[in-house]
């Protein structure tokens, strides 16, 4: 790994680069997304392709389900930004890759990325020491929120509108998260200007999972309890809807894995499909 290790993003956040740029070496083109920015910004060397967590086989319905729900949500900003929506929020960045790897999409809006603040400070050194740089539309919002502070006050002192539309995005967030945390979070995003769009995952509980895939899962959840960041919090897909209503969001929807497969994975020559589990809640103020 490349630059200071001691504020390098979290394991999760360069598993999933990782296994983006896996997608581009082990499987079948078309790619369901081309990205391999994010394992320059990691700086590993090809001893990566031998850890244990990115063996082909085992990791294969995880990694599609990860550049399945990056595919979604870059259908999905390029479909608002044609309905005029200019701002762009992600929350929980980490090695987000979208400006870098989009630049034909990123120059129509306005992207903030928010993360902790050594992640910030890492990927701007990496973005910088890597060629990349930081265009003017791409905003690192350095966000303590261990310290309490605010990110939608963040947010505006770096230059969002707060009078206008944005698209929020969250993707492999809620899990770490309280079911408290999380609502907190759903209702302060609702206040948000009228046209507004949120977009973000959500695990199935196990019961709702194949049992084939619901021993995977368990391995997994196991996995991430042990590296210190447990999986909390499980949603129904009707439970879902509910919180997000009473959030206050006025119009809600479920995109399932199987709206993911049609749109994504049919008709692939390696027939490869997202794992069950993970599905996204798209609301909008």
């Amino acid at each position: 790994m490349a630059d200071n290790k001691a504020t390098i993003p979290d394991h999760t956040a360069v598993r999933t680069a990782l296994w983006r740029a896996l997608h581009t070496q082990v499987d079948a083109y078309p790619y369901v997304l081309d990205d391999t920015v994010g394992l320059k910004l990691v700086g590993s060397d090809d001893s990566w392709r031998q850890r244990p967590d990115m063996a082909p086989g085992w990791t294969r319905g995880y990694r599609a389900s990860i550049v399945g729900r990056a595919r979604y949500i870059e259908d999905l900003v390029t479909e608002q930004a044609e309905h005029g929506i200019t701002q762009y929020v992600i929350l929980g960045a980490g090695l987000d890759t979208f400006v870098q790897r989009r630049p034909d999409l990123a120059s129509k809006v306005e992207v903030y990325e928010i993360d902790m603040p050594a992640t910030q400070e890492w990927k701007r050194q990496r973005l910088m020491n890597t060629g990349y740089g930081i265009s003017n539309n791409l905003h690192l919002v350095p966000v303590d929120f261990e310290a309490g502070e605010s990110w939608r006050e963040k947010l505006v002192r770096h230059g969002f509108k707060a009078d206008q539309p944005a698209i929020v995005v969250s993707t492999g967030v809620a899990m770490y998260l309280t079911r408290e945390a999380n609502f907190k979070s759903w209702r302060e995003i609702a206040t948000m200007a009228p046209g507004s769009i949120f977009a973000m995952t959500f695990m199935l509980p196990l019961d709702l999972l194949d049992p084939l895939e619901r021993e995977d899962m368990v391995k997994v959840s196991a996995r991430a309890a042990a590296a210190g960041t447990p999986f909390i919090s499980f949603f129904r897909p009707t439970e879902i809807l509910e919180l997000a209503k009473e959030a206050g969001f006025k119009k809600t929807k479920v995109v399932s894995r199987d709206d993911l497969v049609k749109r994504y994975f049919a008709g692939r020559t390696d027939g490869l499909i997202p794992a069950t589990g993970e599905e996204f809640l798209v609301a909008s103020t």
